[in-house]
């Protein structure tokens, strides 16, 4: 077979398991002043100790507007309820009158100056969305670049150098929806499905460490690195996919 049609049948083959795992999805929340993370697990169905765990939240009661929680299982962001705290009404106090002198002539009204009304400070700037950046899985070289679609080659990832055994880790929270060796060419490989159509694909791992159907944090241990099935250096393979469609992977990386 030639490299083409062989890079051929690699992107055939990724993209049928990218394909079957649309009708499963997660979503992400961002956190609204006022929202708990007890309120957000209660509205989307899931156990808070679990969506602590999932988005590396050791402290729930610290939970800070703006902070994005991925969400599993959720096909669609909701409304959550905001908790507001009831403002307190302020006491009016009157003075009575002072009684007026019968002797002496009514006194002229004492004004007294009003201090000018203090300046009203700007409504707090509105949180800017960060653009969608995933984290490096392992620190190497990039021996490999990514190639356009209109490029032959299996160049529709980055491979970065990474010595046997190497611990290969989550660029972002996701899904697990494949992790095997039955895709030809990647050896072990494993596919994680995020936000927004988002997948990363990880491949010529030594062992799979996650199974799947299961839900990951950003910096999971997912794998450990090896070489490529046709020999040569050892290195992770590692792709990003919007859709079905590969981009490249350095768009996307700090």
């Amino acid at each position: 077979m030639s490299l083409s049609r062989f890079s051929l049948a690699l992107l055939i083959a990724v993209t049928v398991v990218i394909a079957l795992a649309a009708c499963h999805s997660g979503v992400y929340h961002t956190v609204e002043p006022g929202q708990t993370l007890f309120r957000i697990s209660r509205t989307y169905g899931v156990d808070s100790d679990y969506l602590a765990r999932i988005n590396n939240i050791s402290d729930p009661t610290q939970l800070r507007a703006g902070t994005r929680l991925y969400i599993p299982g959720a096909n669609q962001q909701r409304r959550v309820e905001v908790v507001t705290s009831s403002p307190v009404p302020a006491t009016t106090t009157r003075t009575a009158p002072a009684p007026a002198t019968p002797s002496s002539p009514p006194s002229a009204p004492v004004l007294t100056p009003r201090p000018p009304p203090a300046p009203s400070s700007p409504p707090p700037a509105m949180a800017s969305i960060p653009q969608k950046t995933f984290s490096w899985p392992l620190k190497g070289s990039v021996v490999r670049q990514f190639r356009p679609a209109a490029e032959a080659g299996a160049g529709r990832g980055i491979e970065i150098a990474a010595q046997p055994g190497t611990a290969v880790l989550a660029a972002e929270a996701g899904r697990v929806i494949y992790s095997g060796d039955g895709v030809s060419g990647y050896g072990h490989l494993v596919i994680l499905q995020h936000d927004n159509q988002l997948f990363t694909v990880y491949g010529f791992n030594q062992r799979n460490l996650v199974s799947q159907g299961a839900f990951v944090s950003r910096g999971d241990r997912i794998a450990l690195s090896g070489t490529p099935p046709a020999g040569g250096e050892p290195r992770l393979h590692f792709e990003v996919r919007s859709g079905k469609e590969p981009v490249n992977p350095q768009l996307y990386l700090p």
